[in-house]
C-alpha cells in the first residue's frame, strides 16, 4: 500500500506546478525513487489527460557513464535528448540520492565537458517547457540532516505539502519592494556586500518550479557587485564538498575565492568560463519549515531566513546578460543561530537575524507564514 502523503504531493506536481493540460506530454525522470510513488505519478499525470514519458536512472549508474563520456558520445546524446525534450510540454525531475558525493570522482575535464555540450538540454527545458525538479528523502538526506529516516521523511512531506497558492499570495509585498528597490546591502560575520538590483525582473518561486520551495529571486547588475561575502551553509558542486566558501567581489567580479584547503579547486570553478566569475542570481530563502542546511541546495536555498548569492547563469525571467554553464547557488544562513546578519534596500533595514522588521513583510517571518500554508 503506497503512502496517503503521495496523493496530495501528485496532486501539487500535476495540478499547481506543471498545470498540465490534456494532451500535454509530461518526461518524468526518476534517479533512485520509490516505485510506489512513480506509479502514483504516472496515473496523477493520466488523470489530467496528459501522456507520461518515464526514465529511470541511478546514481551509480550515472556515475560510470559520466567516467567515460567522450564528446562523440555527448553529441550523439545531445541530438537525441534534445529532440525528445522538444516534444514535451512538461518536464518533472524526481531526485532521490543514496549517496550525495557519487560523483565525486568523476575527472572535473568530464564534467565540464558533458556541462559544455550538453547545455542546451537545461536550456530548452528551463525556457520552453512546465517544468519542477523534486527532491526525494533518503537515508543519505536524513543522516546530513542529522535526523532519522522516518522523522526526516515526515519532515520532507511537511515542507513539500504545503498551499503553495497561498505563498504565493504572501509573498507579493516582498515582490513589489525588490522591484522597487536599487541598492542592496547585506552584513554579517564575514559580510559586507552591496550590488544593484535596478530593472532586473524579481520572481516569486512558490511550488512551480522547485519543490519544496519558498524564495524570492533576482540577479545583480552584473557589474555592481562589490565586498566580501562568506557563506555559512556547507555547499556542494558536481558531488564535491565546500565548506566556508569566501569570496571577494570588484566591479562585479570575483577577484577572490578560498574554501580551506579546497582553494585551489574554487578557482577552477570560477574560471571555467567568463561568466563563471560573475553572478546570476540574488535570492532571499522564506520556508518556515526548512531551519537548517543538510548539504542539499534544493532544501537549502529554501532556509527561512537565507540568502543565497549565485555565481554564473542567470535566468532569462531575471537577466542580468551573464552567461555560463556553471549555476552554483551559495546559501548564507542569517538567523541568530548561525552568526546573525543585516538586510539593506536603499539604505532601510528589512531584515535582520533573519527576521522581517517592516510591517509590510512581517507576515513572512517563519511563525506567522506556517499558520498561512499549512493545509
Amino acid at each position: 500500500m503506497s503512502d496517503p502523503r503521495y496523493h496530495r504531493l501528485t496532486e501539487i506536481l500535476t495540478g499547481y506546478s506543471m498545470a498540465l493540460r490534456r494532451g500535454d506530454r509530461v518526461w518524468i525522470e526518476a534517479a533512485e525513487i520509490p516505485e510506489d510513488f512513480v506509479v502514483a505519478l504516472i496515473r496523477a499525470v493520466r488523470a489530467k489527460g496528459a501522456e507520461p514519458y518515464v526514465r529511470v536512472s541511478s546514481g551509480r549508474i550515472s556515475r560510470e557513464m559520466s567516467r567515460g563520456v567522450t564528446e562523440r558520445s555527448l553529441k550523439l546524446s545531445l541530438k537525441h535528448e534534445l529532440g525528445w525534450m522538444k516534444t514535451m510540454q512538461a518536464f518533472i525531475a524526481l531526485r532521490g540520492a543514496q549517496n550525495g558525493f557519487e560523483s565525486s570522482d568523476v575527472p572535473a575535464e568530464k564534467q565540464k565537458l558533458a556541462g559544455k555540450i550538453l547545455r542546451p538540454i537545461s536550456d530548452y527545458r528551463i525556457n520552453k517547457t512546465r517544468w519542477v525538479v523534486l527532491r526525494w528523502p533518503t537515508p543519505a538526506m536524513a543522516q546530513a540532516a542529522g535526523m532519522s529516516t522516518e522523522a526526516f521523511t515526515d519532515l520532507f512531506f511537511k515542507v513539500c505539502n504545503l498551499d503553495y497558492r497561498k505563498m504565493s499570495h504572501a509573498v507579493k509585498p516582498l515582490v513589489s519592494l525588490m522591484k522597487r528597490t536599487d541598492r542592496v546591502q547585506i552584513l554579517g560575520p564575514g559580510t559586507d556586500l552591496r550590488f544593484s538590483i535596478r530593472k532586473i525582473g524579481v520572481i516569486p518561486c512558490v511550488g512551480e518550479r522547485n519543490i519544496p520551495d519558498g524564495e524570492v529571486f533576482t540577479a545583480p547588475v552584473k557589474t555592481s557587485v562589490e565586498g566580501q561575502v562568506t557563506f555559512n551553509a556547507p555547499a556542494v558542486y558536481r558531488g564535491i564538498p565546500f565548506d566556508r566558501v569566501c569570496l571577494r567581489f570588484a566591479k562585479g567580479k570575483i577577484v577572490r575565492a578560498t574554501a580551506g584547503e579546497k582553494s585551489r579547486e574554487l578557482e577552477k570553478i570560477f574560471s571555467s568560463d567568463e561568466g563563471a566569475s560573475y553572478v546570476g542570481e540574488f535570492s532571499l530563502g522564506l520556508n518556515p519549515y526548512i531551519r537548517n542546511p543538510i548539504r542539499d541546495i534544493l532544501f537549502d536555498e529554501k532556509i527561512a531566513g537565507s540568502f543565497h548569492f549565485t555565481p554564473g547563469q542567470a535566468y532569462e525571467e531575471a537577466d542580468n546578460g551573464n552567461r555560463s554553464q556553471i549555476h552554483w547557488d551559495l546559501v548564507n544562513l542569517q538567523d541568530r543561530a548561525h552568526g546573525g546578519g543585516k538586510i539593506f534596500f536603499d539604505g532601510k533595514l528589512i531584515r535582520e537575524d533573519g527576521h522581517f522588521v517592516t510591517k509590510e513583510l512581517a507576515g513572512l517571518n517563519p511563525d506567522r507564514l506556517a499558520k498561512v500554508l499549512t493545509p
